[in-house]
């Protein structure tokens, strides 16, 4: 028999001295993997211009520099090349800013704690602190964190397909065992671990042979966590598809204007040429159209693929810009000589020392090439992908600060539009702090103190030696469980005893072992008994599983038949009722040495021992968190292996139905036996009412969600385990646990650092506010798109070629590409958007309501800047003073509907938490004093004159009409509401 009472703590190893840690890590180097080497800063600065309209600037910017070193005049030159400086710098800034926000997901994969042996104690250390010489303890769902040799295994299977392709996973034995041939035939040794494998099955204990970059997967150079920062999303694919299509209609719209203009010039002589000059001047157009082949056919390409028409010509290019260019300059070129060529042998004689085309012709056709120009300027919008990337980067960074970890990016936005969250129960809806409330082992109610203690002997054995927790011992006294926390209640039970569980399970010798799976609901070891020093079998699982297969039971009097099964279960299920989680324990002697087959086919002749009541209260936060998901549209429903009483108790405490509502409905609450008696056909139409599924086994879980999403539904699932990876893979957003498993983790899409469902209310929050802030974006920057081109295109027919200069454009352009996006994107989430109903995923990212906001809203400030402009022509002459008035009047118009753009989609007043948004008043700044500061000082690079303290009053004043007519408009709709609440 063994004694309680023994002092000693054998360890399997006692682990590195904190000296030995210092030097191993001098000599061997961290855990740490070198990141793959990224592009220099400057090479990612230089990928910038290859942008389409950055090219067609350069071009701009060319030609305006030749025509002023004739006319020595740079200013427009100059202003285009500072414009193009600019947009690009900024470009490359909010790239750079973006892929920061993945580095985090690496610093928390390195701080992810670990169970080693050090000093002769249990420890949990941070991945990256592993040194070579640590002993470490790896079991069911972790990833192992190095390299080592295995001391101990417990049927331990190890998938390696990461690192060998193996889909099965490999069966791996302690190198002490000698039950393996030296010279085997598999891909690396059975003893042999590596970093980044993944446990399947069982536990081990094994010594770090390699770290870091000197790991199989460190000469590999292999990524060892799944990371997809180039992933494109949903949303970003959808404002993709819309900014090529702009950019086509752009692109359209200024070869029609250009031809237009052009074609005008003919017809009223402005353009004064004989025919040969007009033949030469088409053919010097086409040519130039060939030249331009990388600059336009990208565009159009993107624009008709958006359009679903295939067109690729593209692949009859070279790949390298630098020859693409030199081919289509040649083929130009050539056309343009063989034009020339056959006008000769037309009889169109041009004497070559002749200018062919008058100055004034050509400084006309800059003017309609510069309008062409500063149409393509604002048509595509090329910073809308990069706006969207820098909004789900801040959601990213701010959903990380709430404990919401974004392992994929569309997580960001998915999780905003689920309608389905399917919650575990356990440390998801609980606290996750498992205590033992009662216990009931009636052989401990036996009155011969020498037997007793040799029945409480049997049950603490069972306890330690069929488990693989461990209690982590800190300085201040203070004693965790790591690992699983439910057995972990059972050592601290044992704790609160003074009775040593290493002392038990070391004298314990283990044989073999079968893992606690979801399938089965019960552990079982097998080994020899250093209590009754015979071989025996421990069981625990859940009670009705483990008594199934009991035929007697341990009494105060000694084993009897067991003849009251249901007596037992009754007793169970009283203390399940109360929401607590009920643990059976049985055991079965054996006379012969155990094997693996003999515990894989545990027979039904166990001896039953008794069971323990756990309770896990509910978190504080949770019954709110789910009122605010139900009042918000989305449905929830708890899917756990407890028992049906224990689901039903957690389901009435949260409110999620009450008893009235499950007799009305017997199919508000299923097992997982019930479920699987339903064909597919009467399972998608049970589970519309379904509120909770208890006794569920992965496949039950797995079932579940596919058929909700054959229901239309977007469902989020949670999940800590193993068993639940197939779900949270399957699942639109999977939602794994901090306290998880590696395999969960990886399956997932977000990480619950918490393990709470606040937060998962919290990311619903802002996956809603990403959104609307992404649209209420769109909102700003397309009615700007419509009253620029409106303009551009109109502005020449009615006298003025150029209403708004190319400079000032690129200023505007700046202004709701970069400016916007930084002011709408870091808008702080409203929690208004959680009354409202989930978003269909399908639906088109421009609503209804916002396509009359920007038609109607765009139409009416056109037809307002157009009337102004006449009104400034109608003396015939409109000089730089008025064209710099109008230059101002029309940003400050965007400026204050940008205050408006802020509260689209609510009814609150203009300044209503805008100090939250220090970005939002930043951007305001910049806009007003750069405004300010082009018009007074921007001289001949943005055309434009100084104007008086009176011009700016009455621009500033007369242009926050906009403002005030919008917050008349929210404050009907207020008021609205009042009357409408009033009984």
């Amino acid at each position: 028999m063994v004694s309680p009472d023994m002092r000693d703590r054998p360890l399997i190893e006692r682990g590195l001295t904190a000296e030995q840690v210092r030097l191993n890590r001098q000599r061997y180097g961290s855990n740490s993997l070198t990141p793959p080497q990224s592009k220099p800063w400057w090479h990612l600065y230089l990928e910038k211009f290859a942008d389409p309209v950055i090219r067609i600037l350069m071009i701009a910017a060319i030609i305006a520099l030749g025509i002023g070193i004739f006319q020595d005049e740079y200013a427009e030159a100059l202003g285009i090349l500072m414009a193009i400086f600019l947009a690009t710098t900024l470009a490359f800034f909010n790239e750079y800013k973006a892929n920061q926000a993945f580095e985090l997901l690496n610093h928390v994969y390195d701080q992810t704690p670990i169970k080693v042996i050090r000093d002769g104690k249990f420890a949990q250390i941070p991945r990256q602190d592993l040194v070579v010489g640590d002993i470490v303890f790896v079991e069911q769902g972790e990833e192992v964190p190095a390299d080592g040799e295995l001391l101990e295994a417990v049927a331990l299977l190890v998938d390696q397909s990461k690192i060998t392709g193996e889909s099965n996973p490999i069966k791996k034995l302690a190198k002490t065992s000698g039950y393996f041939d030296i010279s085997h035939n598999g891909t690396y040794p059975p003893f042999h671990l590596h970093r980044s494998t993944i446990v399947a099955q069982g536990h081990g204990v094994f010594e770090v042979t390699a770290v870091g970059d000197r790991s199989e997967i460190g000469q590999l150079a292999q990524a060892v966590i799944s990371i997809e920062d180039g992933q494109l999303t949903p949303l970003n694919l959808q404002l993709e598809k819309l900014s090529q299509l702009i950019g086509i209609v752009g692109l359209l719209i200024a070869s029609l204007t250009f031809f237009s203009l052009l074609l005008r010039g003919l017809w009223t002589e402005e353009i004064n040429l004989i025919s040969s000059q007009i033949y030469l001047l088409f053919l010097l157009i086409i040519s130039g159209i060939i030249a331009l082949i990388p600059v336009w056919l990208p565009i159009l390409e993107d624009g008709l693929n958006a359009l679903n028409i295939s067109f690729n010509f593209s692949h009859f290019l070279p790949n390298n810009s630098l020859t693409q260019w030199l081919m289509s300059l040649g083929l130009g070129i050539l056309l343009l000589m063989a034009g020339v060529a056959v006008s000769y042998l037309g009889g169109w004689n041009i004497p070559l020392g002749t200018i062919w085309l008058p100055k004034q012709v050509g400084i006309s056709l800059l003017n309609y090439f510069m309008i062409a120009v500063t149409i393509i300027v604002v048509a595509v919008p090329e910073g809308l992908a990069m706006s969207v990337t820098l909004s789900l980067a801040y959601s990213m960074k701010k959903m990380a600060a709430t404990n919401n970890l974004v392992r994929r990016m569309h997580a960001c936005e998915t999780i905003g539009a689920a309608t389905v969250i399917c919650s575990d129960k356990t440390g998801t809806l609980t606290q996750n702090k498992m205590q033992i409330e009662s216990v009931n082992f009636p052989c401990l109610n036996c009155s011969d103190p020498q037997q007793k203690e040799v029945y409480q002997n049997l049950i603490f054995e069972s306890i330690c030696a069929n488990s693989t927790v461990d209690l982590e011992r800190k300085a201040d006294n203070i004693v965790n469980p790591i690992g699983n926390v439910t057995e972990g209640a059972l050592l601290l039970w044992l704790e609160n005893q003074d009775i040593d569980y290493l002392t038990y399970r070391q004298n314990f010798n283990l044989q073999s072992r079968i893992p606690f799976s979801a399938d089965n609901k019960y552990m079982a070891t097998a080994g020899k008994s250093a209590v009754i020093d015979e071989n025996i079998i421990y069981v625990k699982g859940a009670p009705e599983i483990v008594l199934s297969k009991c035929s007697h039971q341990l009494t105060e009097a000694g084993i009897n038949k067991l003849d009251s099964i249901n007596s037992c279960l009754e007793t169970i299920h009283e203390y399940q009722k109360r929401g607590m989680r009920v643990l059976g324990f049985a055991y079965h002697s054996l006379e012969i040495e155990p094997t693996e087959k003999i515990i894989d086919n545990l027979d039904y002749d166990l001896t039953w021992l008794g069971f323990v009541a756990i309770t896990d209260p509910l978190r504080l936060d949770v019954k709110a968190a789910i009122q605010s998901c139900l009042s918000s549209g989305i449905k929830i429903k708890i899917v756990t292996g407890d028992s049906q009483k224990t689901a039903e108790e957690i389901a009435r405490q949260i409110n999620l139905y009450s008893l009235e509502e499950r007799e009305n409905n017997p199919q508000l609450h299923l097992t997982g036996y019930e479920f699987n008696q339903l064909n597919d056909q009467e399972a998608k139409e049970v589970i519309k009412t379904l509120k909770v599924l208890s006794r569920a086994t992965p496949l039950d879980k797995l079932r579940l969600v596919k058929l909700l999403q054959e229901n239309g539904e977007v469902v989020a699932v949670t999940g800590d385990g193993t068993n639940d990876a197939a779900a949270l893979k399957q699942a639109q957003v999977g939602l794994s646990m901090g306290s998880g498993t590696a395999i969960a983790k990886e399956a997932s899409d977000m990480i619950l650092l918490d393990d709470s469902f606040s937060s998962i209310v919290t990311a619903v929050m802002w996956g809603r506010s990403l959104y609307e802030n992404i649209q209420r974006f769109l909102v700003f920057q397309l009615t700007i798109n419509i009253v620029a081109l409106g303009i551009a295109f109109l502005g020449p027919f009615i006298g003025i070629n150029l209403p708004l200069t190319v400079t000032q454009m690129l200023w505007i352009n700046l202004i709701m590409d970069t400016f916007a996006a930084l002011a709408l994107a870091t808008e702080p989430p409203h929690k208004s958007v959680m009354n409202k109903p989930p978003r269909h995923p399908q639906d088109f990212i421009i609503s209804p309501k916002m396509f009359k906001i920007i038609v109607g809203t765009g139409l009416i400030f056109l037809l307002f800047l157009m009337g102004f402009l006449a009104y400034l022509q109608a003396d015939g002459i409109v000089n730089d003073y008025e064209l710099s008035v109008f230059f101002a009047v029309f940003v400050f118009l965007q400026l204050w509907n940008l205050f408006n753009t802020r509260c689209f989609g609510l009814k609150q007043w203009f300044g209503s938490g805008i100090g939250k948004n220090k970005a939002f008043l930043g951007i305001v700044a910049v806009i007003f004093l750069g405004q300010i500061a082009i018009i007074q000082w921007g001289g001949k690079v943005f055309r434009t004159v100084p104007l008086s303290l009176q011009d700016w009053l009455w621009i500033i004043v007369g242009t926050s009409v906009v403002l005030w007519v919008g917050e008349l408009w929210r404050f009907q709709l207020r008021m609205k509401d009042l009357t409408m609440m009033k009984p």
